[in-house]
């Protein structure tokens, strides 16, 4: 499959095939949910897809990582020739990274804005640093940069029927639910790390604070005050939602199907959140497999649906010019 879409996608120099080749494994090790979405794409975009998810995630462990034990300074420095490479790599095409390259190639393949990079490396980077978030407006300037800037270098990848200005919101917005979707599933992880993600306010206002995370945590037992709060987290969330859903429709009809695909597995992590109690300081809850097989068999059915309308809409376009040279100019 590696190879059909590299071919597709016209991706030839072999050191180029292997850094592609590099991302695409790295979305299927560790983005299970994204890496099933999108295999529904058409083939020839499926690789630009992978070179922007591979770059994001070999950042995010550059910060995160916790197999490997490194000081912040480390990390920092770490971060920090990751952007240099990617600097370089923008204006040359290279980079020492195979992740860098791939990126750097597909930026240019699809001309994304090379401050959307930017903007996340510097999200990256206050994560080494910033522990939480005092309000919703804070938590949404650093969600700007991690976040919102990957559903917008999507976007050229995706293609549209509108104007792309119209569907930016929505593609960022779409962007912020799914990490909002991810600090709720990973309070408990990201706990571990030293950070909070849920906004400071919003904790407060439930009678929740650190302390009694850490406590939750560490006992295993549940509060009906974090339970509150963590269902307030959940609803703000389904709000994102609602306003990112519109640009589904915005998007080229046939990656339709897979953006479609990754709001209902994403969305379905927070039913599944419900289903386990809010429980996210124990376990990790998961969208189960059934569940993910159906809905990506749902998607194939909209694929080929999809598909089978534009054929015949290239047979009806051919049909109407051979009519036209039949029948001579209208007079």
């Amino acid at each position: 499959m590696t190879r059909r879409e590299l071919d597709a996608a016209g991706i030839t120099g072999p050191a180029l095939r292997a850094a592609y080749t590099r991302c695409r494994r790295l979305n299927a090790r560790h983005g299970r949910t994204y890496f099933l979405a999108t295999r529904l794409l058409p083939v020839e975009r499926r690789s630009a897809v992978h070179a922007l998810y591979g770059f994001a995630r070999w950042a995010d462990d550059i910060v995160d990582d916790l197999d490997r034990p490194r000081t912040p300074e480390e990390r920092d420095e770490q971060l920090r020739r990751l952007e240099s490479d990617l600097a370089h790599g923008l204006l040359t095409g290279g980079g020492d990274e195979p992740v860098v390259r791939a990126v750097a190639d597909t930026a240019d393949r699809y001309g994304i804005d090379h401050t959307l990079f930017t903007d996340f490396l510097a999200s990256m980077r206050s994560d080494l640093h910033v522990t939480d978030y005092p309000t919703y407006a804070d938590l949404r300037d650093y969600m700007h940069g991690s976040a919102a800037v990957i559903g917008l270098q999507m976007l050229p990848v995706l293609g549209t029927v509108t104007p792309r200005e119209e569907a930016e919101p929505h593609a960022a917005a779409l962007g912020v639910a799914f990490q909002l979707t991810n600090f709720l599933r990973d309070v408990g992880e990201d706990l571990d790390r030293g950070r909070v993600y849920l906004p400071t306010d919003l904790l407060t206002a439930h009678g929740v604070d650190g302390g009694l995370l850490e406590w939750s945590r560490r006992t295993g037992r549940g509060d009906p005050r974090i339970r509150a709060a963590l269902v307030a987290a959940e609803a703000m969330t389904r709000d994102v939602y609602r306003s990112a859903e519109p640009g589904i429709a915005m998007l080229d009809p046939r990656v339709r199907p897979c953006i479609r695909t990754a709001f209902t597995l994403y969305s379905g992590i927070l039913d599944a959140i419900a289903d386990q109690g809010y429980t996210v300081l124990h376990r990790r809850a998961v969208v189960s497999r059934g569940r993910r097989a159906a809905t990506a068999a749902a998607g194939v059915v909209h694929i080929a649906g999809a598909r089978w309308r534009a054929r015949t809409a290239r047979r009806a376009l051919r049909a109407g010019g051979t009519a036209l040279q039949v029948k001579g100019p209208v007079r």
